[in-house]
């Protein structure tokens, strides 16, 4: 009775879309999702403000299970539609961590994309494991066909995703037809990102996006192909940036920046970047629709596009759709039943929500995959004695439990405790260093299982000891931050460090945004000036001493032979730091007997003070309680 409630309030609220027949125009609908980096469960930390008496509760959301039952009922309702997903399809979760792409490719087989746009994080494991990627995810052609999209990714003969003359797992672009039209879709993903970020091949050649672009839309033009979709993976701000700039592209449909749009969505509490869709202008003062679906499957966008009879586009609607199931606690409670069902129907009541049964045959398929992470979850390593926040840079707003004005001015807890663990597990070395992005998840307070260590730290690198000049170290953080700052990279490049700690301004130049560095002595305890002209031994991540993220002098300390490869995982080195006898871990006072964790001091936190590009301090809200210890 539940199910077929849900069902009818959702159907309710979705806008009928004209077709294409008995009209001079033509309606595409374009149905997406990007980035969900392997979230393929339902998450509980989807946190709304429902109007009194209710207020505000988390919300069970996502699932790529109701993600196929919304996909499917949407393709009923809309013919003339196509699937796409905008990249970063992997890494994230445990279920990448154990079967490396395999469940993702069983439950993107089961949606059945029409095209997916790679993301950066496709990389990560090498083009080795990419194209075997790709491999499962068109295993059966004959069900269902997926074009894996890359414009201005060029692999070299002879390497994984190029391995014989006419076998390419990667296609520029492609052309499906939609009724009685042809609609092209290009490829397109951030080549500077990505080639700071994953583990390419140096045969693999990345071209420029806008002159790439720009020569893939000519071409579909010169085939009589009117009708033409960007699928990027670059970031919104660079979309609206690249509509700007071309001639004769319809609509762009992105990923990478995790992104919401629609201002709708604010009345649930969620802050949204900009409208849904966003309408732009290209070079030649045609609209062009931008859209983007959040993240982690918690977001499927619905775009409709109408196009005249000479193929530009008149108007562009839609929604996104916010996935959302049905369990509801406020305060870490389950409601009362009365409340619980007053508080589905609030949500309910808004047409961006969407209450949806899980598809049978996608938990059915799923089921082999869903049993192993089960048994991570029973697996407890320890608890955690507080909501514990992820951040980027200092009050970002990207946690999913914690208000942004919670991590001002310090960052993130789960950073720096992931920092200690690092630098508890290499006692030889002075400090530990790691970029915001390597920490995926929150840790709310409660058990920590197995699984969710591999949420939190889903990457499979090791911990690898650099031995620095104190110059040196300083030097690579400034030339980290200047990424983020000049926007060629995102926050997670922000560094995150134990035993060392710096105020911060980043409206000034690059080579002046740090001051004030400080060495915490580890045998000692007492914090002093960092000196230029000393050795300092830095434990950091695989990924960092092979330059991402932008932390390139890192890498050419690594070349130049000062480097230690431990060989020791991080996800390990946090178990083991978990699991260590309950003293206060270094740099990170504090922490309790029972196997549990808590944030540490604030003066032990490597932010001690920040100053935004508008040269404003980013001081501690008052009415915030703070999550480290004063």
């Amino acid at each position: 009775m539940r199910a077929a409630l849900l069902w009818l309030l959702l159907t309710a609220v979705w806008p009928i879309g004209a077709g294409s027949a008995g009209t001079e125009t033509f309606q595409l609908t374009l149905i997406h999702l990007n980035d969900h980096h392997s979230h393929l469960d339902p998450e509980l930390d989807l946190r709304l403000s429902l109007p009194e008496p209710i207020g505000p509760v988390h919300v069970e959301s996502g699932g790529m299970d109701r993600v196929a039952a919304l996909v499917r009922a949407l393709r009923a309702r809309y013919p003339d539609s196509l699937v796409l997903h905008a990249g970063d399809a992997l890494i994230g979760t445990p279920y990448d961590r154990l079967f490396q792409g395999e469940a993702d490719a069983a439950a993107m087989r089961q949606i059945c994309f029409n095209a997916f746009a790679l993301g950066n994080h496709e990389f990560d494991r090498g083009e080795a494991s990419l194209a075997r990627f790709i491999e499962r995810l068109n295993q059966d052609p004959a069900r269902c066909r997926t074009a894996v999209l890359a414009a201005n990714v060029q692999p070299l003969l002879a390497t994984p995703l190029h391995p014989r003359p006419r076998t390419r797992l990667l296609q520029p672009e492609t052309v499906l037809q939609v009724g009685t039209e042809r609609i092209g879709i290009i490829g397109l993903l951030a080549s500077d990102r990505t080639r700071r970020t994953s583990r390419l091949l140096p045969s693999t050649d990345f071209q420029d996006e806008l002159s790439t672009a720009q020569q893939r839309i000519s071409g579909l033009k010169s085939q009589g192909i009117d009708k033409i979709i960007l699928l990027t993976h670059q970031g919104y701000q660079r979309d609206l940036e690249l509509a700007a700039r071309l001639d004769g592209v319809d609509a762009i449909v992105g990923g990478d920046s995790h992104t919401l749009l629609g201002e709708g969505l604010e009345r649930l509490g969620l802050e949204a970047a900009g409208p849904y869709p966003t309408i732009a202008w290209d070079s030649s003062g045609q609209k062009v629709c931008i859209v983007q679906a959040w993240h982690y499957a918690k977001i499927v966008g619905e775009l409709h596009i109408s196009f005249d009879r000479a193929g530009q586009v008149l108007d562009c609607t839609g929604q996104p759709h916010l996935v959302v199931g049905e369990r509801i606690l406020r305060g870490g409670q389950d409601l009362s039943e009365t409340e619980h069902r007053a508080a589905l129907d609030l949500i309910a009541s808004f047409s961006e929500s969407a209450l949806i049964q899980p598809d049978p045959a996608f938990k059915q398929a799923l089921a082999p995959y869903r049993a192993q992470i089960e048994q991570l979850e029973q697996r407890i390593v320890a608890v955690a004695a507080q909501d514990l926040c992820r951040e980027l840079v200092p009050g970002q707003g990207v946690s999913a439990i914690c208000d942004r004005r919670a991590t001002r001015p310090h960052g993130g807890d789960v950073q720096h405790l992931v920092a200690a663990a690092y630098l508890a597990e290499i006692p030889q070395a002075d400090v530990a260093v790691l970029n915001a992005g390597g920490v995926r998840a929150d840790l709310p307070a409660g058990p920590i299982s197995l699984a969710s260590v591999y949420r939190l730290l889903p990457f499979a690198d090791t911990l690898v000891v650099l031995k620095l000049s104190g110059a040196e170290l300083q030097s690579a953080l400034e030339e980290a931050i200047a990424g983020i700052v000049e926007g060629q990279s995102g926050g997670g490049a922000y560094p995150y460090a134990v035993h060392l700690r710096w105020a911060l301004d980043l409206s000034q130049p690059t080579g002046r945004r740090l001051s004030a560095l400080e060495l915490r002595d580890r045998k000692t305890g007492q914090w002093r000036p960092l000196r230029q002209q000393e050795w300092v031994r830095v434990v950091t991540n695989s990924f960092l001493a092979r330059g991402g993220d932008g932390y390139m002098l890192f890498k050419r300390i690594a070349n130049r032979g000062r480097a230690f490869e431990s060989g020791i995982e991080v996800a390990q080195a946090w178990i083991d730091f978990l699991r260590r006898n309950p003293e206060p871990a270094p740099g990170m006072s504090g922490r309790p007997a029972g196997f549990s964790i808590r944030a540490g001091a604030c003066a032990d936190y490597s932010t001690q003070r920040l100053i935004d590009p508008r040269g404003r301090p980013l001081e501690a809200d008052p009415q915030m309680p703070p999550r480290c210890r004063y």
